[in-house]
């Protein structure tokens, strides 16, 4: 997305002062137009419907539908719009990952901090394209202080269960998120093959099996410079896997 194009902005918060502000501080950010302001759930889709929002600055708690709600909706519009909460309540990130907000930022909002959810939002809108046309997702988000990070599905090599977290080993280093092998396995099926109970690599990535002398076989993966065990019971998978390829 070019510096100079446009990023359509919707406010909504159910606090007149709040919008206010940041109605404000996004007319003193260069290339944004606030396209509408809404004080509610029913609001904030009538708008979101009626002039396509690049960009919705959400409120998490208001009267009747919440902003995770409403963010569950907006991830329903096609095009898909960019979510970035705010909220005086930082205990509502966590939630804020399972509708892949963009950046959380809690209030009193500084124009720093909206600056750089801004510029999330301009890196979001070029690769929007990357969604799956069912909205299926295209992400990992990492949780950082203060706000979200996104992991391009496509950048990713290997994932690999430490503790109670993933470490996420991608293109441009490690990360950890907050998601078992499980559920990723079941999120994108297809994409990613089991060669340990602690391991999901990339089909895409892996180049082939190395057996050392014990008899225990590794995989070699594009980018890797450690082989990775490769239990006996995912074994025939993987083989299968690579013959295919």
């Amino acid at each position: 997305m070019g510096g100079h194009q446009i990023l359509r902005v919707l406010v909504v918060d159910d606090e007149p002062l709040a919008r206010e502000r940041l109605h404000s501080l996004l007319q003193q950010a260069p290339g944004v137009l606030v396209s509408g302001a809404a004080g509610n759930g029913d609001e904030a889709m009538e708008m979101a419907r009626r002039s396509p929002p690049d960009l919705v600055l959400l409120d998490i708690a208001m009267p009747g539908r919440d902003g995770l709600e409403i963010a569950r909706q907006l991830a329903e519009l096609r095009p898909r719009p960019g979510i970035v909460f705010v909220t005086a309540h930082a205990e509502h990130a966590a939630a804020a990952f399972d509708v892949e907000a963009l950046d959380y930022l809690v209030k009193p909002v500084r124009r720093e901090r909206l600056d750089v959810a801004l510029q999330r939002a301009r890196q979001f809108l070029a690769t929007r394209g990357s969604f799956a046309a069912d909205g299926s997702r295209a992400h990992l988000l990492v949780r950082q202080r203060g706000g979200v990070r996104r992991i391009a599905i496509d950048e990713v090599i290997y994932l690999q269960a430490d503790d109670k977290y993933v470490m996420v080993h991608h293109a441009r280093g490690g990360d950890l998120i907050e998601e078992s092998l499980k559920s990723l396995e079941e999120t994108f099926p297809g994409r990613f093959l089991r060669i340990h109970r602690n391991c999901l690599v990339a089909r895409r990535a892996l180049e082939g099996l190395r057996r050392d002398g014990d008899g225990q076989y590794h995989a070699l993966l594009h980018g890797v410079a450690e082989p990775l065990e490769i239990s006996r019971r995912c074994l025939p998978e993987v083989r299968q896997a690579i013959e295919q390829e």
